[in-house]
């Protein structure tokens, strides 16, 4: 079996583990931090805003069960694509929307999905805004940060309501 990664930076990385985790043929979804300029940076740092680093999550997939394009797909569906200063409650540059591309492949992918979307009209006259980047270092984000919609179900279910799940509701239906 032939793995693969993506990495998708769309706001809170707690709120971004759970839908690709539970998705088939997804070996595992990790959070961390990826983008910026300074080597192992810890939470504390990112949050701060000057390392350049986005909370992202890395999804580490089987290509022969999922492709990348349903990754993308299912990552459009997680996030306003139309912010590019955060997403919902999550401001500032560490949560803006990013698609981190491995090679020309997923980058000829994330393109066109982009386009496609803003072609379609689901956000109006608002420009797709998401960027798509090339992949640099990613740092896994500490221990009580991997799974965190598993290890504390009530604090995510608080974040989710911070205007996400009624933002998704609205664009994409439950």
């Amino acid at each position: 079996m032939s793995l693969e990664t993506a990495i998708f930076a769309g706001g809170c990385f707690w709120c971004m583990v759970q839908p690709f985790d539970t998705y088939p043929g997804i070996e595992k979804v990790e959070s961390g931090y990826t983008g910026g300029h300074v080597p192992n940076p810890t939470y504390e740092q990112v949050c701060s805003g000057t390392t350049g680093h986005t909370e992202a999550v890395r999804i580490t997939f089987d290509p022969a069960k999922v492709s990348y394009e349903k990754l993308v797909e299912i990552y459009w569906h997680q996030t306003d694509p139309t912010d590019a200063s955060g997403q919902f409650q999550d401001r500032g540059d560490s949560y803006r929307p990013v698609i981190y591309v491995q090679d020309e492949e997923q980058r000829r992918i994330a393109e066109a999905s982009k386009q496609a979307l803003q072609a379609s009209g689901e956000f109006g006259d608002a420009q797709i805004v998401t960027q798509i980047e090339d992949a640099k270092p990613f740092y896994l984000a500490e221990d009580y940060h991997q799974d965190f919609y598993k290890k504390n179900p009530a604090r995510y279910a608080i974040e989710e309501m911070g205007g996400r799940a009624q933002f998704l509701e609205k664009h994409w239906g439950k």
